[in-house]
C-alpha cells in the first residue's frame, strides 16, 4: 500500500475499524473522592460489583493524582475537602479535557454550591445524606448516558468511515460516475472525469449533460436522457461520444448505462408541484471504450484494405463489383473489370529485394490511382496483381481511356533509392454484359484478357473476346508440363536460411520450390504452385519435396555433428489428403532423419477449412517429434481459440509487418501484438522477411532471436547451402558474420 496517497490510506484504515465492529464491554472504572473514611468504605460496600473497578481517593490532591495517572468513567465527587474544593477538581479536569461523568455528593444544603457544580458539568447532585437507591441510581443514569454517547461517537465514526469507503470506491472506479436530476443537471460526478476529459468535477456540477455531448451526437442524448424528467422507471444503454479538454482527444467514445433514480429521500421523495407525481433523476456509469473502438476500426480496416499500398483487398474489391453490377443492372449502364499485372516484376523483387519492390508497388499504387474518379475502385488482389472496376460507363471506349492512361503514368521512371526503375504492364478488360454478368464471371474473363497481352509481348492493354476461351487449353498444357516436370528433373529445392542473432549461426533453412521451365524460364512457386493446388498435382509435388528435402538434409548431416532443421511448407491440401503423416514417418526412416530436424509450416487459414482434423493431425506431427509452425501469422483469419488449441511451436510474423519497420523509435503495434502472443502461448518466433538493420534491431529488442531474409542469406540451391554449413562448421560461433 503506498502510504503517500492519503485516499488509499484512508480507505484502508476505514475497512479496518468497520471490521473491528462492537469493542467488548468492559468494566466502569469508578472514583470516589471524600475526607470521611466511613463514607467512603460506604460507597465501597454500595457499588461492590464486578461491573465496577473502584478506586478512592481521600484529599483533592489525591483525586487529582488518581486524575492524572488514570482514566475514569464516572467520579463521585465531595464538595468539601480538606485541601481542594470539589469545584477546584471539576475545574482541574475541564482544564485537562478529563472525558468522565461526575456525580456531586455533598452535605451542604446552599444552592450557590449546586449551581457551581452544575455549570462545571457535573451530571447529578446528591445532598448528603442520601439514600441507597438514589446513589445506585444516578450512577446507573450517568454511567448508561456515558455508553449512549459513546455509542453515538462510534455510530458517527462508523458512518464517517463509510462515507470514506464509498466515496474512495466512487473515485477510483475506472468510470465516469454522475447523477443528473430531472431538468438533466450534472448534480455529482466523480474525479475520473478529470482523468478521461480534463474537466474537474467543479466545471461541471450544476452544468447540463448537452455541454457534455458531442454535437453530432446530441440528438440521441436528448432521446435517452430526455426519458429522465418522466414518470416512469428505466434502464439504457448508449454509446456517445463526449466532448474533451484534452488537446490529444477533441471527443472519447464512452458506453454508458443510465438508470433512472428517486430524487428526494427513502422517506420524502420529490414531487412535480403540478402533477403530484414523483421526479425522477438519472444514475449513469460511463466506461471510455475509445481505445477499444480505435482498435476496432483498425482491424475492420485491415480487414478490407491491402496492408502494404492501402488499397482495397481482394474482399473488398468484391464487395463493390457487387455493388456496382446492381447499379448497373438497374440503370442499364455500363461496367468494366480491368486487371493489371505488372510486367517482369518478379525480376526487380527478386534481384533488387522485397524492400525496392514493395516501394515500387507503392508507388505504382499512386500512379494507377491519380488516373481514376472518385467513383472507380482499385485493388491489390496479391503480388503485383491490381483489380479495377469502372462503374457507369457510357462507352466501352471510355475503359479504353482509362487504360492507356494508365499505361502513359507508367511509363516515366521510377526513383527507389539509388535504383531508376522502368515498368511496364499487362492490362486485361471485361465489358458488363457482354463479358459476363456476375462477379466471377468478369474477373475471369479480364484475367484472360490480361494474359493475353502477355502472350502478345506485354506492355498493353485489350478486351476479352470470346476466342481467349482457348485459355483453358493452355491449363491443359500447363499441368501437362507439370507432369513432364516431375518426371524430366525440371523442379528444385532451394533453401532460404535461418538465423540465430545472438550467434550469428544457421540454425535452420525453409525449403523453397522452383522449377526451371523449358520454355517460361525459372519459376517461383508462387507461380506453379496455385495450380497446382487446383488441379490436384500438389500430392505429387509435395511427395517429391518430401523425398529431396530428406535427401538434402541426409547430406547437410554428413557433414558432421551440427545438426540444423527443415522448415518445409505444407499445403492444406496435402495435409488433408495425401497422407503426410505416413509418408513423412517413411521417409525419415528411410533416410535416418531424426523427426527433430523437421519443421511443417502451416498457414493460419487452416483453422477454417477443417480445423478439428487439423489438429489430429498435427497432434500425430508432434507425437513423432516433428515441430509445427504458423506460416505469415496475422495475414489470415484464423480464430485466436483456434491457435489456443492448436499444437503449434512457432511463429512465423510475415513480411508484410515487418516492412514499414523504418524507425528504430517508432512503435508497430501489429508486431508486438504478434509477439506477445507468441511469449503468452509459449510459442518461438521467426521473423520472415528482414532486409534492413533497422528491422533486426527493433525485432531483437522487441524479443525475436530468429530471422529470415535478405539481410541475412537470399534462397540458395543445395550445394550453396552446403558450402554455407561447412565454412560455419569451420569457425568458432563469435567469429560468424550476422551480416
Amino acid at each position: 500500500m503506498n502510504r503517500r496517497d492519503p485516499l488509499q490510506w484512508d480507505f484502508a484504515r476505514a475497512s479496518l475499524e468497520l471490521q473491528a465492529g462492537h469493542p467488548a464491554p468492559t468494566p466502569a472504572r469508578l472514583l470516589l473522592v471524600d475526607d470521611e473514611p466511613r463514607i467512603l468504605s460506604s460507597l465501597c460496600s454500595l457499588l461492590n460489583s464486578p461491573d465496577f473497578v473502584l478506586v478512592t481517593a481521600a484529599t483533592g490532591e489525591e483525586a487529582l493524582r488518581q486524575l492524572n495517572q488514570q482514566t475514569f468513567d464516572l467520579v463521585i465527587l465531595d464538595l468539601r475537602l480538606p485541601d481542594l474544593s470539589g469545584h477546584d477538581i471539576m475545574d482541574f479536569m475541564i482544564s485537562r479535557q478529563i472525558d468522565a461523568n461526575v456525580i456531586i455528593s455533598s452535605g451542604d444544603g446552599g444552592i450557590a454550591s449546586a449551581i457551581g457544580a452544575l455549570k462545571r458539568g457535573a451530571y447529578d447532585y446528591l445532598r448528603k445524606p442520601y439514600s441507597r437507591e438514589e446513589l445506585l441510581k444516578a450512577v446507573h443514569n450517568a454511567l448508561k448516558q456515558r455508553r449512549l454517547e459513546a455509542e453515538n461517537r462510534r455510530m458517527a465514526h462508523k458512518l464517517e468511515n463509510s462515507e470514506r469507503i464509498y466515496r474512495y470506491l466512487v473515485d477510483s472506479s475506472p468510470d465516469i460516475i454522475l447523477t443528473l436530476d430531472h431538468q438533466g443537471h450534472i448534480t455529482f460526478v466523480n474525479d475520473r472525469v478529470h482523468h478521461l476529459l480534463g474537466f474537474t468535477r467543479e466545471d461541471l456540477m450544476g452544468r447540463h449533460y448537452a455541454e457534455l455531448v458531442h454535437m453530432p451526437d446530441l440528438e440521441r442524448a436528448n432521446y435517452i436522457f430526455g426519458d429522465g424528467g418522466r414518470d416512469q422507471r428505466w434502464s439504457r444503454n448508449i454509446e456517445l461520444r463526449l466532448k474533451s479538454r484534452r488537446v490529444e482527444d477533441e471527443c472519447r467514445t464512452f458506453s454508458i448505462e443510465l438508470t433512472t433514480m428517486p430524487l428526494g429521500s427513502p422517506g420524502a421523495p420529490l414531487t412535480d408541484a403540478a402533477t403530484g407525481k414523483e421526479l425522477l433523476g438519472i444514475y449513469g456509469v460511463a466506461r471510455d471504450i475509445t481505445e477499444r473502438k480505435r482498435a476496432d476500426e483498425l482491424i475492420a480496416y485491415q480487414a478490407y484494405h491491402d496492408i502494404l499500398t492501402d488499397l482495397p483487398n481482394r474482399t473488398l474489391f468484391r464487395d463493390r463489383l457487387s455493388l456496382a453490377l446492381l447499379q448497373a443492372k438497374r440503370k442499364s449502364a455500363g461496367l468494366a473489370v480491368m486487371f493489371i499485372d505488372l510486367d517482369r516484376f518478379i525480376v526487380i523483387n527478386d534481384s533488387l529485394g522485397h524492400q525496392v519492390g514493395d516501394e515500387l508497388l507503392q508507388q505504382t499504387a499512386l500512379r494507377l490511382k491519380a488516373c481514376l474518379r472518385h467513383s472507380d475502385t482499385l485493388s491489390r488482389f496479391a503480388g503485383d496483381e491490381f483489380y479495377v472496376v469502372l462503374p457507369e460507363l457510357d462507352l466501352t471506349d471510355d475503359a479504353s481511356v482509362v487504360a492507356q492512361a494508365f499505361t502513359e503514368c507508367l511509363k516515366l521512371p521510377f526513383v527507389i533509392g539509388n535504383h531508376t526503375l522502368h515498368l511496364t504492364a499487362s492490362i486485361g478488360v471485361a465489358v458488363y454484359p457482354s463479358d459476363g454478368e456476375n462477379v466471377d464471371q468478369l474477373i475471369r474473363s479480364a484475367n484472360m484478357a490480361m494474359h493475353s497481352v502477355k502472350d502478345q509481348g506485354r506492355n498493353g492493354h485489350a478486351f476479352f473476346n470470346t476466342s481467349m476461351q482457348n485459355l483453358s487449353s493452355g491449363k491443359i498444357a500447363l499441368e501437362h508440363d507439370l507432369h513432364l516436370a516431375l518426371t524430366s528433373g525440371e523442379l528444385e529445392m532451394y533453401y532460404q536460411p535461418q538465423v540465430d542473432v545472438s550467434t550469428g549461426r544457421v540454425i535452420g533453412a525453409e525449403a523453397l520450390m522452383r522449377w526451371n521451365h523449358p520454355q517460361r524460364g525459372f519459376l517461383g512457386a508462387g507461380e506453379f504452385l496455385p495450380f497446382a493446388e487446383e488441379s490436384g498435382l500438389i500430392i505429387p509435388i509435395s511427395d517429391w519435396m518430401l523425398d529431396a528435402i530428406c535427401r538434402d538434409l541426409l547430406a547437410w548431416n554428413a557433414l558432421g555433428d551440427e545438426r540444423i532443421y527443415m522448415s518445409i511448407n505444407l499445403s492444406p491440401h496435402y495435409l488433408e489428403r495425401g497422407y503426410f503423416f505416413d509418408k513423412l514417418e517413411n521417409a525419415l526412416s528411410r533416410y535416418q532423419i531424426s523427426p527433430s530436424q523437421i519443421e511443417v509450416e502451416v498457414t493460419e487459414n487452416i483453422c477454417i477449412r477443417n480445423p478439428l482434423d487439423a489438429i489430429e493431425q498435427l497432434n500425430k506431427l508432434c507425437q513423432l517429434g516433428v515441430r509445427v509452425a504458423i506460416d505469415d501469422f496475422g495475414t489470415g483469419y484464423s480464430s485466436l481459440s483456434y491457435l489456443h488449441r492448436f499444437p503449434i511451436h512457432i511463429l512465423k510474423i510475415d513480411r508484410s509487418f515487418i516492412v514499414p519497420i523504418m524507425d528504430e523509435s517508432s512503435q508497430f503495434p501489429v508486431v508486438l501484438a504478434i509477439i506477445s502472443i507468441a511469449k503468452g502461448l509459449g510459442l518461438n518466433l521467426v521473423a520472415e522477411g528482414v532486409e534492413t538493420e533497422v528491422q533486426k534491431r527493433y525485432l531483437e529488442k522487441a524479443g525475436c532471436q530468429t530471422f529470415q531474409g535478405y539481410y541475412f542469406h537470399r534462397p540458395m540451391a543445395q550445394h550453396a547451402l552446403l558450402d554455407l554449413m561447412q565454412h560455419q562448421s569451420a569457425l568458432p560461433a563469435a567469429t560468424i558474420p550476422i551480416h
